[in-house]
């Protein structure tokens, strides 16, 4: 065999995505792009903000002598001033400089985490519905995932779950806010809560548990809602997020991981992060990115963009009888199957030309997911085929 029995068994739990994204390109071969509606994919199609181009271009004109050469590798020092001066906006006490660690993208800010973090057969909790490759960053490094479940109802915390499975391994909790595939944001008495009662279980188990904040949609937020800050509330905690989704550069993994400065022995957290930054093989983010980014803490994208095609696909489906919790926040709706085998559901949709992610691919059977960062026409276009899905599954 030419790779390990494991990672074939990790590629398979991680194909949902894949899967659709790939039956999306044989039907696009087949009746044309344009009379396909691919809703799979978490990836932007809105472009970065203007003050981004400019920058761009600025940087592009006037070159500084070095710009591309290593730097410290926890990344330039204006960057993570910037991103700290950001943070201390809603955060309790100042977040200075270095506190931060400029990371290849969320994915790269998680995985620099949990190596820092984890020892071998640590336990991680997260909490369904989840982003799958948790579960894979979480065994890089040795450690091992436990599910907890959300509020049936609202996929809100259910504190007492969590606590329920917080054993003498549990090292970490991830959540992500607002969450990816559900939308759904976590409020400040739910995270307060959270962390009373991981005090309680530090004390009982003599045992740091931190939390890991995952907050690449935390400005994409909708209807006056905002995203409160993990450090108010919880004292181990840490916040990982990028600029993939809130200034649309996916493409240019830059990110950066935050540690609380009340975190207990939080500079040593930070030797060893700027560490495992390194011999990860990241070795620094970009560096033409750090110094675009540097700029552009309080810049977005347009979100009344993303709210209008939020607004057009949530009332059209739930007039249809499609049953599901309203986004706060993020690009994603994650209705509920009108039937019980989702992979079923999930096919049936695909005779219509439409392409969703089954919700097993997220922890949660009986649900899809609908990414809703597509073209406004691409959603226009694809409402008849949803009303016809929906008299094929029995809703109207």
């Amino acid at each position: 065999m030419a790779i390990s029995s494991k990672i074939s068994g990790f590629i398979e739990r991680a194909s949902w995505i894949r899967k659709m994204f790939e039956e999306g390109t044989r039907l696009k071969a087949i009746h044309g792009e344009d009379q396909v509606f691919d809703f799979t994919l978490g990836n932007p199609s809105t472009e970065p903000p203007e003050a981004f181009n400019k920058a761009l271009l600025t940087l592009a004109q006037n070159p500084q002598p070095g710009m591309h050469r290593y730097m410290n590798n926890a990344g330039y020092p204006e960057t993570r001033a910037a991103v700290a001066q950001h943070l201390s906006r809603t955060a309790p006490a100042m977040v200075e400089a270095q506190h931060i660690i400029m990371t290849c993208g969320a994915g790269g800010a998680l995985n620099v985490t949990l190596k820092t973090i984890l020892d071998p057969g640590d336990e991680v909790l997260i909490l369904a519905p989840y982003f799958v490759e948790y579960i894979f960053y979480v065994d890089n490094h040795g450690g091992t995932t436990k599910t907890v479940h959300t509020l049936a109802d609202s996929f809100q915390l259910d504190i007492d779950a969590i606590e329920a499975a917080i054993g003498p391994k549990t090292r970490a909790i991830i959540i992500n806010s607002p969450n990816n595939p559900t939308g759904v944001i976590y409020p400040s008495e739910d995270l307060k809560a959270l962390g009373e009662m991981l005090k309680r279980k530090e004390k009982e188990l003599n045992r740091t548990l931190f939390v890991l904040s995952d907050e690449p949609y935390a400005r994409l937020t909708y209807d006056q809602a905002t995203v409160p800050c993990i450090f108010s509330h919880v004292r181990n905690s840490i916040i990982v997020t990028s600029h993939s989704k809130d200034l649309a550069l996916p493409g240019e993994r830059i990110g950066y991981l935050a540690a609380n400065p009340a975190m207990e022995d939080v500079q040593k957290f930070m030797e060893g992060a700027i560490f495992c930054n390194r011999v990860l093989g990241f070795v620094n983010a970009p560096a033409l990115m750090q110094r675009l980014v540097a700029g552009l803490q309080e810049e977005r994208v347009d979100i009344s963009d993303y709210q209008a095609k939020r607004d057009v696909l949530y009332d059209h489906l739930t007039a249809l009888g499609f049953r599901m919790v309203k986004p706060q926040g993020g690009f994603y709706l994650f209705p509920e199957s009108p039937h019980e085998d989702d992979v079923a559901f999930a096919r049936m949709t695909q005779e219509h030309r439409v392409l969703v992610v089954p919700g097993q691919g997220f922890g949660a059977p009986g649900f899809f997911r609908i990414a809703y960062c597509v073209p406004m026409e691409t959603i226009q276009a694809s409402l008849p085929a949803w009303e016809k899905i929906a008299r094929d599954a029995g809703l109207i």
